[in-house]
């Protein structure tokens, strides 16, 4: 279940990064980090399940790297369809956006609340502004995104 729901919003995740680039290449970028961001801990998490339920490392690594794979997949997609109907683009961003959230709110911050190591419980405070700071720098890295996403220019020199 864990390889086959991973899969699937990896695939969602993709076709935003997909969409994003069929849009604009800033806007792609700004898209890609903010997916690795959230994928990031997302990943290792699902890799600690995985580990957790029997696999061995090699296993749960393989496993892992294919439900990554969909998110290829999706790009593929969301670069498709994208270019061809702008209309839906908009669509595709409501529906990745409502599952970040999703993600965050039902999966990660009851955890990020109630975190069952002995060690945290030693140092609420210290988990508090940890958490916190992790938010806000995540939050002002897409600030700042948005905000100078017209001035920043790629020169590749080709």
């Amino acid at each position: 279940m864990v390889i086959m729901g991973d899969g699937m919003h990896n695939f969602s995740d993709g076709l935003a990064i997909g969409a994003a680039f069929s849009s604009n290449i800033t806007g792609g970028i700004s898209t890609s980090v903010a997916v690795f961001c959230h994928e990031l801990p997302h990943e290792l998490g699902d890799f600690a399940v995985l580990l957790k339920a029997g696999m061995s490392v090699k296993q749960a690594i393989v496993y892992n790297l294919l439900s990554a794979l969909m998110a290829y997949v999706g790009m593929l997609i969301g670069t498709a369809v994208g270019q061809y109907t702008h209309n839906v683009t908009n669509w595709i961003f409501a529906i990745t956006a409502g599952m970040f959230l999703y993600v965050a709110l039902v999966d990660m911050l009851p955890e990020m609340l109630h975190g069952d190591s002995e060690e945290h419980k030693r140092c609420h405070l210290g988990h508090f502004v940890l958490q916190n700071v992790g938010m806000l720098t995540g939050f002002a890295i897409m600030l700042l995104i948005a905000i100078f996403e017209d001035r920043i220019v790629f020169d590749f020199g080709f």
